[in-house]
């Protein structure tokens, strides 16, 4: 399908009528060599109007047997005409399958349909030697060389047996002012300056200057026009529209036949942008029914030189500088024309009516349609806290403590895999302890290995999620999709109005997380720890932000303590109530000896050595949680609280007890205390990275196989340095990816 797509759309650079009968011929086998049918042939064909025979193509068809030509045959003619696979032009470009057409896209200002035709009259007095000098000193400065045509060779038309004319590469090696001079005395012989030319031909001129070596491409000297011609519509509307569209013309040409000839300031620097250029100029009359020859994209294009008759009629100069001044001028009145941006509106209109605050989403903290940036360090369980996320606003549950509006929410998942991702969400559904009531509100689109960059992203999500009614779009993470430096306002601004999109599109939340810069982040303020451009703060309606909180030893030791004596409490309970609430005093619910005492003389050997077991479950849990602490700035409502909480893996809890309230930030302590740290041993540095492996391993501990990746994901480093680290501790075995005890 796609390549069908393509060999059709490059025969509109291949006009039918410039060519021979054998390269007529060469189009159809390769057409039905590619698979396409006779109609497709059949449909370009018609263009040649003077050759056409109805029925002649289908004939011919049947014995396009075996030719051995191929599409590249019609790719090359294209390329010949000005057609090129590049497209890097941000204002105009060729849609993919998947894009979307959007209002970005349209630049039409002009119906057709009910423009009048501006009528076009013959020169009163009718002065040719006059008319080549006006053309010369409107397009060319005196030291450009000029290429003309005033030569023909006659072939055969093969299907009609007429004759037609073919312009030789002419002449190009005189100036414009060299040619204005000799004009001026010609005394109105203009075949003794340009050469006699044939009456049934005509005469043509290149509009670009010439370095004087040959007459292609290269040889322009500078680009400076291009040709705007259309021979399937009145000449009076070709007229009309033209002037509608204020399209900067130097000059302005009839034919002598059936169309104008528009010479179109482009002043591009070079051949790229003059490429860009045409695109977009041919784009914008396309748009608006001024269906362009495609053929004459090239710079060094023929057109039709004025001052000359054709077959009894005036080739003439109709106008010249008309419409807009430059190239920079007409395409910034096209671009305001298609702003697409709303009126100002007067607030008298609105003070005793206003409209209707759009409903909350996370209530205290975003509204529905509004965006959202979650941003932290690695280990903070960013992903977990989305996936908390997900599952809350599906549920109408809580989240970190503030109630989240029940709904249908997208989770785009760029970094897990397919499995991993599905399992990750039961996981946490299971740690979370919400029954799975509404996981039909949930959907995830998995692109891990398929993600492209978020400006290409937006146009396929916003299509795929048009008709779903998501309250909530999350992406997860941003790096995937990230495009252009993120230290850069203006590339960050691009990046991120992709988001804007994404919400005014389908009316929905986007929420999305990024990372910390580097270094301790407890002496910023929350708006100011999002890595790169200061945009990643400014432009979510929400910023919440992680930051690690410093445990120390001792706070350690209390909290191991209280997981023990809470299990010793339960157990002595459940086995003798009685005895616990005439023996277990206060004091003794506080000391893990003295409730280990009690359990001795209550629990059965084999059930104190569960309880034991236990217990050491729950202390480990207690030693490879880390905790945090939430921060937000906040544009629809007033500031919040901090949040602090605990991330033991796989889901973030609320410490309700405030045992976490006084503890500060990493970072966070006075100055003289900052400039004072102790530098660690060698000894101590190995020390705690294989502790750090040994929780690692044991946090991941949830899932049937610990691998590689999972730790990495955890540690926040690269699954190299997990192999590093796990060859250096020597009590772990890798193998295929899977790392266990040994």
């Amino acid at each position: 399908m796609n390549a069908k797509l393509d060999l059709i759309s490059l025969l509109d650079y291949i006009d039918p009528s410039s060519l021979d009968y054998q390269e007529w011929l060469n189009v159809g086998m390769a057409l039905k060599q590619e698979g396409y049918t006779a109609s497709d042939w059949d449909d370009w064909s018609k263009g040649d109007s003077f050759r056409y025979r109805p029925g002649e193509c289908f004939k011919k068809w049947t014995s396009f047997e075996g030719s051995g030509i191929t599409g590249a045959t019609i790719t090359q003619m294209a390329k010949d005409n000005g057609w090129s696979p590049i497209r890097n032009n941000e204002e105009y470009h060729e849609l993919d399958w998947d894009d979307e057409i959007n209002k970005d896209d349209d630049y039409r200002i002009i119906d057709k349909n009910w423009i009048e035709g501006k009528e076009i009259h013959d020169p009163v007095h009718w002065n040719p030697v006059r008319e080549i000098i006006r053309y010369l000193e409107t397009l060319f400065q005196s030291t450009d060389n000029v290429g003309y045509v005033t030569q023909t060779y006659e072939i055969i038309d093969e299907k009609s047996g007429g004759k037609i004319y073919k312009p030789t590469s002419g002449a190009y090696d005189r100036t414009a002012g060299q040619l204005i001079e000799a004009l001026n005395k010609c005394d109105g012989d203009i075949g003794a300056v340009l050469g006699d030319y044939k009456e049934e031909a005509g005469a043509w001129i290149r509009f670009n200057p010439l370095d004087g070596k040959g007459v292609k491409n290269d040889n322009v000297s500078d680009y400076r026009y291009a040709l705007v011609e259309s021979d399937t519509m009145d000449i009076e509307k070709q007229n009309a529209i033209m002037r509608e569209l204020e399209l900067p013309i130097a000059a302005l040409v009839h034919s002598g036949k059936k169309s104008i000839h528009a010479i179109v300031r482009i002043e591009a620097a070079n051949y790229e942008e003059y490429r860009k250029r045409v695109d977009y100029l041919y784009n914008v009359c396309k748009k608006n029914g001024l269906t362009v020859d495609n053929q004459n994209r090239n710079p060094s294009r023929l057109s039709r030189l004025p001052g000359i008759e054709r077959n009894g009629k005036k080739q003439f100069l109709i106008d010249t500088n008309i419409g807009k001044n430059s190239w920079e001028e007409w395409q910034d009145w096209i671009e305001d024309v298609n702003d697409d941006l709303p009126d100002p509106e007067s607030l008298t209109d609105y003070w005793n009516d206003m409209p209707q605050l759009a409903p909350p989403l996370i209530h205290g903290v975003l509204r529905q349609g509004h965006k959202m940036l979650m941003a932290g360090p690695s280990k903070a369980g960013k992903s977990f806290a989305l996936i908390e996320l997900t599952i809350a606003i599906a549920e109408g549950a809580k989240w970190l403590g503030w109630q989240c509006s029940k709904g249908h929410v997208l989770y785009v998942n760029l970094e897990l895999d397919r499995p991993s991702a599905l399992h990750r969400f039961k996981d946490v559904y299971g740690a979370l302890g919400i029954e799975p009531r509404n996981i039909g509100n949930i959907d995830i689109w998995n692109l891990r290995g398929k993600s492209v960059p978020m400006d290409k992203l937006a146009p396929k999500l916003i299509r795929r999620a048009q008709k779903k009614g998501y309250i909530a779009v999350i992406i997860d993470p941003i790096y995937k999709v990230l495009t252009g430096d993120e230290n850069s306002a203006d590339q960050m601004a691009h990046f991120t109005n992709q988001f804007d999109k994404i919400a005014t599109e389908l009316g929905s939340s986007v929420i999305y997380c990024h990372h910390h810069s580097k270094g301790t982040q407890g002496g910023k303020k929350s708006m100011d720890r999002a890595s790169g451009s200061g945009v990643f703060a400014r432009d979510p309606d929400a910023l919440i932000d992680l930051v690690e909180l410093e445990l120390t030893d001792a706070l350690m030791k209390q909290q191991e303590g209280e997981a023990a004596t809470r299990i010793y409490c339960e157990a002595i309970k459940k086995v003798n109530y009685d005895y616990f609430d005439e023996h277990v005093g206060i004091d003794d619910q506080q000391s893990v000896s003295q409730m280990n005492t009690h359990a001795k003389r209550v629990l059965s050997p084999d059930h104190l050595e569960q309880i034991e077991r236990e217990i050491t479950k729950a202390v480990q849990s207690v030693r490879i949680r880390s905790a945090w602490r939430v921060e937000g700035t906040l544009r629809e409502y007033p500031k919040f609280e901090p949040v602090n909480m605990w991330f033991q893996y796989p889901v973030h809890k609320i410490d309700d007890v405030g045992i976490l309230k006084d503890i500060q930030p990493e970072g966070d302590g006075p100055a003289w205390k900052k400039n004072f740290n102790k530098k660690k041993s060698p000894e101590e540095s190995k020390k705690e990275r294989l502790a750090a492996l040994e929780t690692a391993f044991d946090a991941c501990g949830i899932e049937e196989k610990i691998t590689v990746s999972a730790v990495a994901e955890y540690m926040g480093i690269s699954e190299k340095t997990v192999r590093n680290r796990v060859k250096e501790h020597g009590g772990f075995w890798i193998a295929e990816g899977e790392i266990g005890r040994k």
